[in-house]
Order: C-alpha cells, then sequence, then structure tokens
C-alpha cells in the first residue's frame, strides 16, 4: 500500500486557495491513501465561533465535491480535515473519502486549547473503516496525547491510524514512535508548517509529518517547515502480528482486570 502525507501552509479563511493547493501537490501523484493535515481546508486559527461558521462543510458540499474528484483521479483515499456543520453545530472533523465515493467522518474527541470556545466535543467515537481490504483508523491532533485513542483503534483491529494535525507543541512526532510499538501499528500523521494570528495567540505549528511503523520506526519524515508530498509503501498486515517474541503478545498478555482506576 502506498500512503503519502502531506504538509503545507493553510491559509486561514481562504478556502478556494487551500484547495488548489491540494490539488496541486496531489493531482498527479498516484497513491492508495493520502493523510491531509487538521482543517486544512480552513485554517486553523479561528477568532469566534462565527468565523468558524462562515468556512464550515456540510456533507456533500462543494468541498467534499473537490476531495471525491480527487480521490477519483487520482485512484485513492484521502484523509481530511474540515470545519463540519452538522444540525447547527459545529465539529472538528475529518473524513476519509474514497474513489468509490464514500465519506467516512470521525468527530475529534479531545479538543485543544480555544478549540473549547469554537468546536463541540467530537461524539462519534473511535471507528475503524476497512476499505480495499485495509483497516483504516481517525483520530485528529490533540487526540495523540490520551493513549486511549490509538489503543481503542488498535483494539478495533485498525492496522494503519491517520491522524490530521495541527501540532504546536512539540512532543507527538516523539510520542508516535511509542504509539505505534506499543499498538503494533501504522500511524500517517500529516501536520501543517507556519504560522497564524489572531487577535487572542499567535500560533506557529511544527511540522514535522512522519509515517511510523508497527515496530515504531520513522519510514517518512519531514522537517519543520517544508512543503511536501512525500509517498512510503506499506505492508498493512504486518500490524495484525502482534507477538513480541513467542511468549509474549501485545494484546494477549493484557491485563484488563488490573486496569481499573
Amino acid at each position: 500500500m502506498k500512503v503519502g502525507i502531506l504538509q503545507f501552509r493553510p491559509v486561514l479563511g481562504d478556502k478556494s486557495k487551500n484547495l488548489k493547493t491540494i490539488g496541486r501537490f496531489l493531482r498527479r501523484r498516484k497513491f492508495d491513501l493520502a493523510v491531509l493535515p487538521e482543517l486544512c481546508s480552513s485554517g486553523y486559527n479561528f477568532s469566534s465561533k462565527e468565523e468558524a461558521f462562515d468556512i464550515a462543510d456540510k456533507k456533500g458540499g462543494e468541498t467534499f465535491s473537490f476531495i471525491e474528484e480527487l480521490a477519483v483521479k487520482t485512484g485513492g483515499a484521502i484523509v481530511w480535515g474540515f470545519p463540519e456543520l452538522s444540525r447547527g453545530k459545529l465539529f472538528n472533523s475529518a473524513a476519509l473519502t474514497t474513489p468509490e465515493g464514500d465519506h467516512h467522518i470521525y468527530r475529534k474527541t479531545h479538543l485543544f486549547y480555544r478549540e473549547k470556545f469554537i468546536f463541540e466535543p467530537g461524539n462519534s467515537g473511535f471507528k475503524v473503516f476497512k476499505w480495499r481490504g485495509v483497516r483504516i483508523g481517525l483520530m485528529i491532533c490533540f487526540d495523540w496525547i490520551f493513549p486511549e485513542a490509538a489503543r481503542s483503534l488498535a483494539i478495533k483491529k485498525a492496522q494503519i491510524i491517520c491522524h490530521p494535525s495541527n501540532l504546536v507543541m512539540e512532543y507527538c512526532q516523539d510520542a508516535h514512535v511509542t504509539r505505534s510499538l506499543e499498538n503494533g501499528v501504522f500511524i500517517a500523521m500529516a501536520n501543517r508548517s507556519g504560522l497564524e494570528k489572531n487577535r487572542f495567540a499567535d500560533l506557529s505549528f511544527s511540522g514535522r509529518s512522519q509515517v511510523t511503523d508497527n515496530r515504531g520506526g520513522r519510514i517518512l519524515s519531514y522537517t519543520a517547515s517544508e512543503e511536501r508530498f512525500g509517498v512510503v509503501k506499506i505492508k498493512p498486515e504486518l500490524a495484525d502480528i502482534k507477538d513480541v517474541n513467542e511468549f509474549n503478545n501485545l494484546f494477549g498478555d493484557r491485563r484488563v482486570d488490573l486496569y481499573q482506576a
């Protein structure tokens, strides 16, 4: 399976420019699965909920159509982040869009910093979607700091976790080495780069997008500032092997009866 991650600098409030940039990076590339940053269609650092409402997308809207057309043209599925408007509520969401026209949506569970004033807490739960025989899980940005997020997806038999992000702290990239190792899964994390300002805070994003394999090795990684779409070939079925050695298994050896608070 050919997995790609896109790192670029979305422009706050300029959906047209952001979609053009996404198209420029992906349109002539071949991949099976591409992961884009969190809120890549809109930018991240909103000053108010109203500002986010103005650029939000509904399922079946223009941004969905654009990403679906891109998936059809490239032949690959695309995971992308966007502000989702649903029944009057605003969520920080990601969609897995396939060339067959399916849109599987995950809503961010753990909101970070001022997101709590903009978005509703996600209510989708952690889901795993099967596409062309590969089991794909989704989480978004700050979900990484809660080990239960990746573990929940791994228990549901995800082989690869797609992680659209707008990271401002420096720890996630190293933590994913552990998340992959302790769960035996691949993680494709697409972060953004650059700086965004609003009247409350200036946010500088850490870049360093990466793909880690099922043993915690970095098999594709970027610098903090580059804008790039790279592709790496993986074998998702390796994530089904949970044996550490002939006597130990990552999940078989769990003592869930002793893990209660």
